[in-house]
């Protein structure tokens, strides 16, 4: 892998081996797409403090010219992911493509605007129900709402024992979520109530389609980012190379499923230094 003194942690299975050889071999070809919270930010107990690690747009920016485009997919609204994540105005970033609320909205470096469609109605009806509902079943202590535009959330990070308040809340919030013809997309001590037909698998495969490449690099830290692995194992058995990673090993169902597993945004923002420093000119 070069003379220098770095080197790039070895994927565990032989599908990730060769998605990283045809990554480094011709980058030019190459996508590389990443969740936010958790892979590109620590996770923190209040989601409105959450940053990118200091060294992950450093790595991105010398990483997004030597392959055909980085994207960043989240449940995150795109124009609060350009701005946790320090994305705007970055020399190198300047094809950077932000795929917010699980696709639905798309930030463009290249124009610096958001496009996205009207919200689902039944977000609004959740949303005026939910202080009542979680009063309803007790579970307004250490509990609290975050407010997504296209997604409302019930975060139980702050309960006295969060796990149970997690699996307490997970099937009523469920009901909740199809009276109003949404979906509950559960993830770490958070359980967000969104639209139907809109994941991250969808946003990647759309997104991977659209740039024409042949090699696609995901990295992700949660339940939300299974869709996405299911697409990068889609394409490789149509013949895509793919190279499936995960920021940390809170999510088994994830550290499972990925080819390479990191410790945390900290490392995988090594990584994608490393990959900058190692990918073919």
């Amino acid at each position: 892998m070069g003379s220098h003194s770095y080197s790039l942690p070895e994927p565990t299975t032989p599908a990730g081996a060769d998605g990283l050889a045809a990554l480094l071999a011709r980058p030019g070809a190459a996508v590389v797409a990443l969740d936010f919270d958790g892979t590109l930010a620590e996770i923190v107990p209040d989601p409105e403090q959450a940053r990118a690690h200091e060294r992950a747009v450093p790595a991105l920016a010398a990483l997004a010219p030597r392959v055909a485009s980085v994207a960043v997919i989240t449940g995150r609204p795109a124009g609060v992911a350009v701005r946790y994540g320090g994305f705007a105005g970055v020399p190198g970033l300047e094809h950077l493509v932000v795929l917010g609320h699980y696709g639905a909205e798309r930030w463009d470096a290249v124009s610096g605007t958001v496009h996205a469609p009207a919200p689902h109605e039944g977000v609004a009806a959740v949303r005026a129900e939910l202080p009542g509902f979680l009063e309803q079943f007790g579970a307004w202590r250490g509990t609290w709402i975050e407010e997504k535009g296209r997604a409302v959330a019930v975060h139980t990070r702050r309960a006295t024992d969060p796990q149970a308040a997690f699996e307490a809340l997970r099937e009523p919030l469920a009901g909740l979520a199809a009276r109003h013809g949404l979906i509950v997309e559960p993830g770490r001590m958070v359980l967000e109530l969104r639209p139907p037909g809109v994941d991250k698998g969808v946003a990647l495969l759309e997104y991977v389609r659209e740039t024409g490449a042949e090699t696609v690099l995901y990295a992700g830290d949660d339940l939300g980012d299974l869709p996405a692995y299911a697409a990068v194992e889609k394409l490789r058995s149509d013949g895509h190379p793919g190279l499936l990673v995960c920021s940390g090993t809170e999510v088994p169902e994830l550290a499972e499923r990925a080819d390479l597993v990191l410790p945390g945004p900290a490392a995988l923002a090594g990584f994608l230094a490393e990959l900058a420093r190692t990918a073919a000119p």
